[in-house]
């Protein structure tokens, strides 16, 4: 059984998906920090010497790594479904949970996380906006299951989710 988690920076795909590893009794992985480890630098440095596209080269790479091994929770990050394969990867080896979240929520939850280089601007609102936009149907159209995240404890989150991963296959979306 694998599952990764997909969604917008601040959904809580990390901190639900250590604890869902461990309900589960499965390894977790967050795709970023394994950059990071691997990289020996953060991702805003990532960022400023490689650019975006730099990263997300690395950030294929790993999560077509960490998609290809067994038993494993895995966080993406949260711009990782914007390439094609790592929607493929994602989608053809494990089971695909979107945690969805609000602009207010998103905004409360990274207010003083100096590690989001998309967020460093003057108008970190409008950025989340056109991210969301832009990212949305992504995460929509490769989700097999879809949870909202909003003012919700973590562990109610967590059995939801164990929840929709019981029922049938042909009952998920």
């Amino acid at each position: 059984m694998n599952v990764y988690l997909i969604g917008p920076m601040g959904a809580g795909k990390s901190t639900i998906g250590r604890l869902l590893a461990q309900e589960l009794n499965l390894t977790f992985y967050d795709s970023d920090k394994v950059i990071e480890d691997r990289s020996g630098a953060n991702i805003p440095w990532i960022f400023d010497v490689e650019g975006e596209a730099g990263f997300r080269e690395r950030e294929t790479a790993v999560i077509d790594e960490l998609t290809l091994l067994d038993n494993c929770v895995m966080a993406t990050g949260g711009g990782a479904v914007l390439r094609d394969e790592n929607r493929q990867y994602l989608q053809s080896r494990g089971t695909v949970v979107y945690l969805q979240t609000s602009i207010e929520q998103q905004l409360e939850r990274t207010a003083r996380d100096r590690n989001r280089p998309l967020l460093q601007t003057d108008d970190p609102e409008a950025v989340l906006r056109k991210l969301l936009d832009q990212r949305d149907p992504l995460y929509k159209s490769c989700a097999d299951i879809i949870i909202q995240t909003d003012k919700r404890h973590p562990r109610g989150v967590i059995k939801e989710i164990l929840r929709q991963l019981k029922q049938p296959c042909s009952s998920l979306s």
